[in-house]
């Protein structure tokens, strides 16, 4: 057993990292008070063949693995948790199900303008009465002749702004009494598709969170994403990759509001001394770091596995489960520890806090995980 990062990873983190602080965190705060979504930090990152990292270099993406997927988001996160989110969903939501399901010929042509940045990658999956109820789906897709018709409704889905075309799942009939969910590739510029980007958020507020709206979309057969009716299947399977992606966000995140704790806690002086002089200060941090330290093993194992080709559906929702809570936990005590200052925007914990949050909602909400888990441990 070796928990060494390769070589190639440790490049990976010391580019990432060297990055994040230099371009990504500057411009954190501003993101966060203005909503402007970081695009010339993405071209920056298509430049340096990082948004197709875990995907074939047959269709243009660097080859590499879901380790350095993780390394990256956890980096990009740790500077700003709506870039870390933006590259996480572009990656697993938009990526992932065109690598797994998708032709050779739905890859040429929808998975390489996402692995150069062209394309943004995003996922319909969410929809106002299907939520943690994915089955809840209403979006339905009608034939016509060789056509699909599709009309509904998707919420809260990432990146749709910028993406030039994204999977949605959508009802393609009824097999046994029950629905036939089916994956399909619509082009964001159909007729009849609208993109409605006004959400106002706790937090991530850099991020484009959108709703889709579709009206008598017409799209070919040809679009159908693997096999008809396999649509819920995939998403499951491709959920589980995503929790590795949030589960490095929170890591990094967590990282990210640890640093600034430590940091404060070494030049705030109070009755005479440092905060880190306190012993209720050391053990505030030596918990944060410990949670931090566990959280990041388990995200790497489910990487790990994945990569290996092994089962690793448990360790994803466990991944993503743990990682964040404490991520959540880790920030409640930074913002303590800077007492009044914590609660200020600038100095950023009261941040991580936010950005936080979504992390125990998305990809399945904190209570999907314990069910998950429960049944993967034979409940």
């Amino acid at each position: 057993m070796n928990f060494d990062l390769s070589q190639e990873h440790q490049m990976i983190r010391k580019t990432m990292k060297e990055f994040a602080d230099k371009v990504v965190a500057p411009g954190a705060i501003e993101r966060d008070r203005t909503k402007a979504f970081p695009k010339e930090i993405f071209k920056q990152l298509a430049d340096m063949g990082m948004m197709g990292v875990p995907f074939s270099e047959e269709y243009g993406g660097a080859g590499s693995d879901t380790i350095s997927f993780a390394i990256v988001t956890e980096e990009l996160s740790r500077a700003c948790g709506s870039t870390g989110i933006t590259y996480s969903a572009h990656i697993s939501l938009g990526g992932a199900p065109l690598n797994l399901f998708g032709t050779e010929e739905q890859k040429h042509k929808y998975l390489a303008p996402i692995c150069s940045g062209e394309s943004f990658g995003a996922f319909g999956l969410t929809e106002p009465n299907a939520g943690s109820d994915a089955g809840g789906t209403q979006t339905r897709a009608v034939e016509d002749g060789d056509d699909f018709i599709i009309n509904g409704s998707k919420v809260y889905i990432t990146n749709a702004s910028y993406a030039k075309h994204l999977a949605i799942t959508a009802i393609t009939g009824m097999k046994d009494g029950k629905k036939e969910i089916s994956a399909i590739i619509v082009p964001t510029d159909a007729e009849g598709f609208t993109v409605i980007d006004n959400y106002e958020k706790m937090g991530l507020n850099a991020s484009n969170t959108t709703e889709l709206v579709l009206e008598n979309v017409r799209v070919p057969k040809a679009n159908l994403l693997g096999k008809r009716g396999e649509g819920f299947q995939q998403f499951l399977i491709t959920l589980d990759g995503g929790r590795i992606g949030i589960g490095a966000m929170a890591v990094g995140i967590a990282q990210a509001a640890f640093d600034k704790a430590l940091r404060y806690s070494k030049e705030r002086q109070q009755f005479g001394k440092p905060l880190a002089h306190f012993q209720i200060t050391q053990f505030k941090l030596a918990d944060m770091a410990m949670k931090i330290e566990l959280a990041r093993t388990m995200v790497h194992k489910a990487a790990w596995l994945k990569d290996q080709g092994q089962p690793f559906t448990k360790e994803a929702s466990m991944c993503k489960l743990y990682a964040s809570e404490i991520a959540m936990q880790v920030a409640d005590q930074a913002v303590q520890i800077h007492g009044g200052y914590g609660y200020m925007k600038e100095y950023e914990v009261e941040r991580y806090m936010r950005d936080a949050k979504l992390l125990e909602i998305g990809e399945g909400t904190s209570e999907i995980q314990r069910m998950v888990i429960a049944r993967q441990i034979g409940c």
